[in-house]
């Protein structure tokens, strides 16, 4: 009899704990248990820990409720300004309502990947090739609301959308480059320009101040100088400013006067050439007429010919005839 007993305690206690086995459930932190009781859900959802269910009766399905980073396969299309590119992204997305992610859609995580495969499509042809590449805050936040519209019936929130690369064909690539390198080329001559344009307006002021300071332009050569042989070169090439000279010249003592060597003025009527007479004499078969003017000397003055005499003794003696041979 307490053989039988005690048979029958460890059959229960074995059976008890065969039930305990194949009816005790462990939800984790970040799942929500589902019970659905001969196919049809129950309202309750289990929460995280350990749970109970009935054998061959419930079934537990369990749903996770972290949030799932999805990549997107890279799509291909036209821009709309005629540019093929291939862009893929990324969508983070968490389920809110299990029930729902379970019962409303076969598998959400699927289904969520085609809505944003489709969305991106369409957010390719409806773009500017500039705007995928500069802006793209504002089309992640567009992808974002297409993809979340039918989400929200599915139990599942779209978090985030990410567009990840955008890739160009070679050809664009290599337009883009020189378009970029002329741009930049435009504003280093801008800058270079504006510099120069500086530039002039200091050096006329420091003109200014030098020509009221001639020393200053003295000054700044010996700095150049300086400058320069600091370099330990073995040759030196130093402009010389014609202003050092004028300097120079403004700074030097004024040369002593000496005496000017003052010419014998020409007589005046010798220079006006022959007279009436003597042209017409010049047609006659006899000989031809001596101007009498060159012929009688110059009158002279008397003071400028004494000291014209003192210089030079030989500018003192009368020029001798045309006509007659020295002796």
């Amino acid at each position: 009899m307490v053989e039988e007993l005690l048979t029958a305690v460890v059959a229960a206690g074995v059976g008890a704990v065969v039930y305990m086995g194949a009816a005790a459930r462990v939800v984790k932190q970040y799942e929500r248990g589902l019970v659905f009781r001969f196919g049809r859900l129950r309202d309750e959802i289990r929460p995280p820990g350990f749970t109970v269910i009935v054998p061959v009766i419930d079934r537990l399905r369990k749903v996770n409720m972290q949030i799932v980073t999805l990549p997107v396969p890279a799509q291909e299309g036209i821009t709309r300004d005629n540019v093929t590119v291939r862009v893929d992204a990324v969508v983070y997305f968490k389920v809110v309502d299990p029930a729902s992610a379970v019962v409303a859609v076969e598998d959400y995580r699927f289904a969520v990947s085609q809505m944003a495969q489709t969305s991106l499509r369409s957010i390719i042809g409806k773009s500017d090739l500039d705007d995928l590449l500069s802006n793209r805050e504002m089309l992640n936040q567009g992808l974002e609301l297409m993809i979340d519209s039918p989400a929200v019936g599915w139990g599942v929130q779209i978090d985030r959308v990410e567009i990840k690369d955008v890739s160009l064909p070679e050809t664009m690539k290599r337009s883009m480059a020189r378009q970029a390198e002329a741009d930049r080329e435009r504003r280093a001559r801008v800058i270079n320009a504006d510099a120069e344009l500086q530039a002039s307006h200091k050096l006329a002021e420091a003109a200014e101040v030098m020509s009221e300071q001639p020393a200053a332009l003295q000054l700044r050569l010996l700095h150049t100088v300086v400058a320069v042989a600091a370099e330990k070169n073995s040759t030196l090439v130093l402009p010389f400013p014609v202003e050092l000279l004028r300097f120079l010249e403004r700074a030097a003592p004024p040369p002593s006067a000496a005496p000017a060597r003052e010419e014998p003025a020409p007589a005046g009527p010798a220079s006006e050439g022959p007279g009436p007479a003597e042209v017409a004499g010049a047609g006659t078969d006899g000989p031809p007429a001596v101007d009498r003017a060159r012929q009688e000397p110059a009158a002279v003055d008397p003071a400028r010919t004494e000291g014209a005499a003192a210089l030079d003794p030989a500018a003192a003696e009368p020029a001798p005839f045309p006509d007659e041979s020295p002796p």
